[in-house]
């Protein structure tokens, strides 16, 4: 097949840290060909490169075989590339069609033809099988949903070439599974993609080729099939890397949390949670497996003091912190690696090293007297920058410009170094690549035998049944099953995250 893409010795430096160097990359018509890296290896520098958000340093461009100069995302468009952002850039209170054609309305004289729009939006919609109301506001439907407006923003403009940038970093399993069919969809008309990931799972299920970058370097171009996970996962950190989680047997003690028979409501007013119990205790890590929006970021934000509880207690080592402010949560012995890294985790206008003393700046050696000590600010960020491997340029540089696992490694090593009696973990290897997600998990269990408690909540089935000593699973606000990991598995879980099998809420322990 004829190339749509070339991009060919791209280099692209950045304060004198070289993001590409010397990269290519050739993507074939009516193909899914997929990116790998690792966090910060280049990936979305790259594509936004192709996209025409940034200039390269070195190197060139070939659309259809023609040399281009791409110098805004106007021009990209214009070459008939359109690009799926992992952060949504949607307008929460206009409608699916008034973001899909911002700045490309059809209009009826002077007025904007929002019937018309709106038409055209439901063709596309269900020419490519995406199932989406035109009519809907983006603040009201779910994630995967407004994923689906981004596609179609796209696909308005006449893309031929879609770049999708992590895609599936806050989907649901059976959204990616629907992602992935609209993938497919897309390439059966003759539009090419690219895309980035460094799940492996999806890779093999989607693509038809791979390049592999590691830290700004090409390292491989291969046929998905004539390889497997195991020299992906090689290629892309440059060793082998296990898919088990080694650990030894639990040896739970007391109990550090106790939530007890909590009532809490959800933003629309409706109990979110109904009556919800559950215990963690010292030296264990229970695990909350369910479907997204069965009361899990509720739970959380009840035991970290972000949203009131209308009745019930939660217990810290004996010691009632419901309704209580954060910050003494905090102080009390609560960590919290936040499932949104962007409104919960960090300041991404402040350094990575600011941000690595959210919750500490103002105490020594970080204060005195009420003024902060940036030099010993700075070198507390160099040592965890350095203990868990957070790439980034220096301590100095925005959390914005590091890449989302990086991000994800910075508040992972904050709320881990604090050294709190319970560590919540809440989607803590989303956006992450293997070697990060192997990572991860061994702080979390070095937590776990240190004797601390450890409540993991995750979307993965795999991460959940891996890392858990104990597994409750959440349905529709209250626990309707805890078991034994090892004696359980992907059907069990399932059944009870859809509500089957209510009678083992008898089982809790």
């Amino acid at each position: 097949m004829p190339a749509v893409v070339e991009m060919l010795g791209i280099t692209k430096r950045f304060a004198g840290f070289t993001a590409n160097d010397a990269i290519n990359l050739v993507v074939e018509k009516g193909e899914i060909h997929a990116l790998l890296g690792e966090n910060g290896a280049g990936k979305s520098t790259l594509m936004n490169i192709l996209f025409g958000l940034y200039q390269p340093d070195e190197g060139e461009i070939r659309i259809r075989e023609q040399k281009v100069q791409i110098t805004d995302p106007n021009m990209a468009n214009q070459l008939g590339i359109g690009m799926v952002h992992q952060h949504f850039m949607l307008v929460d209170k206009f409608t699916v069609t008034e973001n899909i054609v911002l700045g490309a309305e059809p209009r009826k004289g002077v007025k904007i033809d929002i019937k018309k729009a709106e038409q055209e939006v439901q063709d596309l919609s269900d020419r490519y099988g995406l199932k989406v109301d035109p009519r809907a506001k983006i603040s009201e439907i779910s994630v995967g949903m407004q994923q689906r407006v981004e596609i179609l923003k796209t696909l308005y403009r006449g893309a031929e070439i879609i770049i999708f940038d992590e895609p599936t970093a806050v989907l649901t399993p059976q959204e990616i599974n629907e992602l992935l069919e609209i993938m497919h969809n897309l390439v059966a008309e003759g539009k090419s993609i690219i895309f980035i990931t460094h799940k492996l799972k999806e890779i093999m299920m989607a693509a038809d080729r791979c390049t592999i970058i590691r830290r700004g370097k090409y390292i491989d171009t291969v046929s998905i099939e004539s390889t497997n996970v195991d020299e992906l996962a090689a290629k892309m950190v440059g060793r082998h890397v296990t898919f088990e989680v080694q650990k030894t047997q639990a040896e739970p003690k007391q109990a550090v949390l106790e939530v007890n028979d909590v009532v809490v409501a959800s933003n629309r007013g409706v109990d979110a949670l109904k009556g919800l119990s559950l215990e963690v205790r010292a030296g264990e890590i229970l695990g909350i497996a369910g479907i997204d929006g069965n009361g899990q970021s509720e739970l959380i934000e009840a035991i970290t003091g972000l949203r009131k509880i209308k009745s019930g207690s939660i217990l810290l080592n004996g010691k009632q912190i419901q309704n209580r402010r954060p910050r003494e949560i905090i102080e009390s012995g609560v960590g919290h690696i936040p499932e949104d890294r962007h409104k919960r985790g960090l300041v991404l206008d402040y350094s990575i090293g600011e941000n690595m003393v959210l919750q500490t700046y103002y105490k020594s050696p970080f204060a005195k007297a009420g003024v902060l000590r940036y030099n010993a600010i700075y070198e507390y960020a160099r040592k965890l920058i350095q203990q868990f491997d957070v790439r980034t340029p220096s301590e100095f540089t925005e959390a914005r410009a590091l890449s989302g696992g990086n991000q994800q490694k910075g508040i992972i090593a904050r709320e881990v170094d604090r050294n709190p009696d319970l560590l919540i973990a809440a989607q803590p290897t989303r956006g992450l690549d293997v070697g990060a997600i192997e990572f991860i998990h061994q702080k979390l269990i070095e937590q776990r035998d240190a004797g601390k408690a450890v409540l993991l909540l995750s979307l993965e089935l795999d991460e959940i049944l891996n890392v858990s000593d104990r597994i409750a699973v959440i349905y529709e606000g209250q626990i309707v099953g805890v078991v034994d990991p090892k004696e359980t598995d992907h059907d069990e879980l399932g059944l009870l995250m859809a509500g089957g099998g209510k009678e083992r809420r008898g089982a809790q322990t």
